[in-house]
This record gives structure tokens, C-alpha cells and sequence, in this order.
């Protein structure tokens, strides 16, 4: 990891500590304070702690023109993105995604779904809905590796940072702590339930929360029908196309939806967010990761609305690409952050019982 990057972030947290004015305000303040010399790994758990909701910076006293000069929102959220570069397998890519993210996406999106269509100008696999255009055990082929292989590529870096943050053996009582005060995104309330300050500036706004809320549970519910399809593949022998009122479709069509809308209201918020409180370099890959995300939840909508007509082949060579592209990019893009602030809010919860 870059040593000018936590030599800063150090600096900042140390003026951090002595003051204390913004204990209450996150998970990031308590974890500060508890400490009084910070190490690398630290540092890096600090970074992965703090969720940029930028209260801290607004109500520090210490900012610039203050010849401290501290933004912690900024020093943290470079500290983070370097982590991920650092700890990804293999490491080339995620540099490479943080910096052309928008690009990288659009094309992979763009080639897969030629790739898709080429294959049914070969010939259709004889099925029905989708598997007349795609066979079933064609799109397994291609979509589990697609999918297991970054799985395992964020499996060794979430080791690798667990290693790094000195990590112990996880209890039920860690996870109930860690995954609650995920699932209520409590982070993205500065502390006071008031909400962030993170696309108005000095002013509360919950905005941030609830587009994030809409994004996870978005995303769940359309990894749950994901998984209601398989089961029923499976196990009740009864394949895709699924009817209006099956699971797949009633999990699928307000996953997509959840999904859709708040990734299009999450980047309307970084786009009139101050890009001076976070990291610049990583500006242009959260863009394209979000609009790749609320892509995929809307070529899927889309899919369903053109139903088994014309427009079918192209629609579903889009939306698979922009999973396939969604699956192989997960650990290089903004979609591990998930993965590494749920295992520091873990790290976090067995420091309260040490």
C-alpha cells in the first residue's frame, strides 16, 4: 500500500484523536479514539470503516484555510481505494478499472453481448423463451465460472485484509452486530439518525441512505429470484419462461425496479456531490460501476417488457452481457466495498468485546 497515503490519513487521525469533537458522530470516531497510535492496518480498517458521509468535515474547526488543513472524508477514502487496489487478485486490473471504470464497462458490455448474438446467428438451441436463443447449459457454461472465479478472487483479498486488520475468529454475536447496523446503513446517519452531508454540503439529508437502501435490497431481491429460478429448474423440473405470478418474477420485477431507480438516484448525488471530499482518482470508476449496476437492473426490466417478441434476442444479449461484464468486474470495481465494510464493521464489532 501507498506509505504517503496512510502517513496522511495518519496525520489527520492523530489531530483527530487529540480533539475529539465528532466522537458520536460515526463508526470511524469510536474506533479513533479507542487507540492512540495507529498502524498501517489501522489506518486501513479506519478507512474501510468511514461510509464518506462527510458530517465530520463540516463540523470540523480544523479545516483549511487551517494550517492543519485536515479533510478526513478525502484522506480516508484514498487510504480505502488504495486497500482494494492493494489487496485484489490479481491487482493489474483493479487500477485499471478505478481509473476507466465508464470505459472499461461499456465495452466489455458492448463485446459480450456481440459475443451473444454471434452465438444465435450459429444457430438457435431449440428451446423455449430465452434457451430458443441461449441453451440452459450453455448460459451455466459460461455464467458460473463467470461468477465462482470472482467470488474466489474476493474470498483471498477479504483474507488478505483480515490478516492485515489482526482479525479473530467471528462470533454470532459479531455478525448480529455487523450485519444490523449494515442492513440499517446506520454509517450513512452521521451518527444522529439526521442523515449525511454528502450532496448538500453543510445541510442533513437522507438521500444518500435511502439510495443505498434501495440499491442493496434491490440487489437481493434480484440474487433471491435468481435463486427461486434455479430451485425450480432443480429441483421441481420446471425451467424458464416463469408466468407473472411465479417467485422468479414477483423477487425480479421490484428488484429490478429497486435496483433501476436508485442507482439512477445514486448518481445524481455524486454528481452534485463535492469531489474535493473523496477520492478523484476513484470518481470515474464509482460513476461506471453505478451505471453499470442500474443497467443490468434495467436491460432486465426491459427484457420482460418486450416479452416473447422481435426485440427479445437483442434485449437479452444486453442484459447478459451487462451480467457477465457485472460478474467478472466485481472485485475490481466498487461492488467489493461491500464485501470490505462488512467485514470492518465485523472487525469492528469484536473490538467492542476485547
Amino acid at each position: 500500500m501507498r506509505t504517503d497515503l496512510i502517513q496522511e490519513a495518519r496525520r489527520q487521525a492523530e489531530i483527530c484523536n487529540a480533539c475529539r469533537y465528532c466522537e458520536g458522530y460515526c463508526s470511524v470516531f469510536p474506533a479513533l479514539h479507542s487507540q492512540r497510535a495507529f498502524a498501517e492496518g489501522d489506518i486501513t480498517q479506519l478507512a474501510n470503516l468511514c461510509h464518506n458521509c462527510r458530517g465530520c468535515y463540516y463540523a470540523c474547526q480544523y479545516t483549511a484555510p487551517h494550517e492543519f488543513d485536515l479533510n478526513l472524508p478525502k484522506a480516508l477514502a484514498e487510504v480505502r481505494r488504495d486497500s482494494w487496489e492493494s489487496l485484489a487478485w490479481p491487482q493489474p486490473l483493479a487500477k485499471r478499472f478505478h481509473t476507466q471504470g465508464g470505459a472499461i464497462a461499456m465495452a466489455l458490455v458492448a463485446g459480450f453481448a456481440l459475443m451473444f448474438l454471434a452465438i444465435r446467428a450459429v444457430g438457435s438451441a431449440g428451446g423455449d423463451g430465452f434457451y430458443a436463443v441461449l441453451s440452459h447449459s450453455a448460459m451455466v457454461a459460461l455464467f458460473a465460472p463467470a461468477l465462482l472465479l470472482p467470488l474466489f478472487s474476493i474470498g483471498l483479498s477479504l483474507r488478505a485484509y483480515w490478516r492485515m486488520v489482526d482479525g479473530r475468529p467471528l462470533t454470532l454475536a459479531d455478525l448480529n452486530a455487523a450485519f444490523n447496523r449494515a442492513a440499517h446503513m446506520t454509517d450513512l446517519a452521521a451518527g444522529h439518525g439526521e442523515g449525511c452531508n454528502f450532496e448538500d454540503e453543510d445541510r442533513f439529508s437522507q438521500s444518500r441512505r435511502y439510495a443505498h437502501q434501495a440499491i442493496l435490497y434491490g440487489f437481493l431481491l434480484c440474487f433471491a429470484a435468481t435463486c427461486a429460478g434455479t430451485i425450480l429448474h432443480y429441483l421441481f423440473n420446471s425451467p424458464a419462461p416463469y408466468p407473472f405470478w411465479s417467485l422468479p418474477k414477483l423477487l425480479g420485477i421490484p428488484g429490478g425496479a429497486l435496483l433501476t431507480l436508485g442507482c439512477a438516484w445514486m448518481t445524481w448525488l455524486k454528481l452534485k456531490s463535492d469531489r474535493t471530499l473523496g477520492d478523484p482518482r476513484a470518481w470515474g470508476g464509482d460513476i461506471g460501476f453505478t451505471l453499470l449496476l442500474g443497467f443490468t437492473g434495467l436491460s432486465g426490466l426491459m427484457l420482460f417488457a418486450v416479452g416473447d417478441t422481435a426485440w427479445m434476442p437483442g434485449m437479452l444479449a444486453l442484459h447478459l452481457g451487462a451480467v457477465l461484464t457485472f460478474f467478472l468486474l466485481m472485485p475490481f470495481t466498487k461492488m467489493a466495498h461491500g464485501f470490505y465494510r462488512t467485514a470492518a464493521l465485523l472487525r469492528n464489532a469484536q473490538r467492542y468485546r476485547e
